[in-house]
């Protein structure tokens, strides 16, 4: 699957872009037709720890999905992220099988 990789105010490295890349295409297991994929990382200005947001939109035929986590890393964000939307995949599968 492709995944663009885009950071808001900050450049980000090739290991967390390979951490992300990796993690997305295990969501091809849940679903397989996804047609692209986003992640969006971005710093929260806030004096807290957990100012790291990371944003996955999906893109799957008729619909679009798009889960938002906030921890203290990136790497942790995305398999929230990527957890929330394993769920969400799954859930659909089973709604068009339901329907087919």
């Amino acid at each position: 699957m492709k995944v663009n990789v885009h950071a808001v105010n900050f450049n980000v490295d090739t290991k967390l872009v390979g951490y992300v890349q990796v993690r997305m295409d295990k969501l091809e297991k849940y679903y397989d037709k996804v047609v692209s994929s986003e992640v969006f990382f971005k710093l929260d200005n806030t004096s807290e720890k957990q100012n790291k947001i990371a944003e996955i939109k999906l893109m799957v035929p008729g619909d679009e999905f798009i889960v938002k986590k906030q921890c203290k890393t990136f790497e942790e964000a995305v398999e929230l992220a990527a957890e929330s939307m394993e769920r969400l995949l799954v859930k659909r599968k089973q709604k068009i099988r339901a329907h087919s």
